[in-house]
């Protein structure tokens, strides 16, 4: 495995270390003991086959899965202490909820101002700059259950970014999004980053993981962690996909079917 790197020019507080990590549902262990050091200031994504952690590590850096073992730490403090804002897929959304698309992303403002709080000058334009920055503000209005999946997706993201947190972490915010939204989303990430802010994403497409500084490839426990030239070759990927990696036509493939209609470790025992 390669060892943990550092990518932050300031040497500075990790966002995330872990140390003899070990997640687990009941008895199904999603992630074996593993370390894992990631740097603030970049852009880190999450990589592996289904059931090979991905949820399961994002949900207890977000404070919502217990650690059954080890040590993890988020900015030097627990998980779910604050300073995280977790986006989840548009798909695990209630969509039939009566809300509308400012609603939605105002809730990311919740930590600040608390669910019954006034939103005062500071967080209405947390909220306008968010919903701007992913074009949906002219969309503000309408109710989520009236657009397209993309366009929710975007709304959830603009809810991640109107928190203004420390560290934003999406969980597969580009599957299956028409190429608008997924090309405005990547964007909003590298902003995240130029702002100086940490970004951890999961996916299940090399190329989008190739984006990211680092790259975390998981398969039942931490295989790689490293800069994509270092994670994304063929040795770690054989070892995490088991042999299921080809090349055509020169671009290196994952022959892995999608998680959609299939088990993926968010769904050994653990419901959000």
């Amino acid at each position: 495995m390669p060892d943990p790197v550092t990518t932050s020019p300031h040497g500075c507080e990790p966002a995330v270390d872990a140390r003899g990590l070990v997640l687990a549902h009941g008895d199904h262990v999603a992630v074996a003991a593993s370390d894992l050091r990631l740097d603030a200031g970049c852009i880190v994504s999450v990589i592996g086959p289904n059931g090979s952690g991905k949820s399961s590590l994002l949900d207890a850096i977000t404070g919502l899965m217990p650690v059954r073992s080890g040590v993890l730490s988020v900015f030097g403090r627990a998980p779910g202490s604050g300073g995280v804002a977790y986006v989840l897929q548009s798909t695990d959304t209630p969509a039939h909820l009566p809300l509308t698309v400012r609603e939605v992303v105002t809730m990311g403002r919740y930590r600040d101002s608390g669910l019954l709080g006034r939103l005062g000058a500071d967080g209405r334009r947390h909220v306008e700059r968010a919903m701007d920055r992913v074009e949906v503000s002219d969309l503000s209005g309408r109710q989520l259950l009236e657009l397209s999946g993309g366009q929710r997706q975007r709304v959830l993201v603009a809810q991640g970014l109107a928190s203004h947190a420390d560290l934003l972490v999406l969980d597969e915010p580009m599957t299956g999004l028409d190429v608008v939204s997924r090309n405005r989303i990547l964007t909003v990430l590298e902003e995240e980053r130029a702002a100086g802010r940490t970004v951890m994403f999961s996916t299940h497409d090399l190329a989008e993981a190739a984006r990211a500084d680092v790259v975390v490839l998981l398969a039942g426990r931490v295989v790689g962690v490293g800069p994509p030239a270092q994670v994304l070759t063929e040795g770690p990927l054989v070892e995490a996909y088991r042999g299921r990696v080809m090349e055509v036509g020169g671009i290196r493939v994952l022959d892995d079917p999608h998680h959609h209609g299939a088990p993926e470790d968010r769904h050994d025992g653990h419901v959000h």
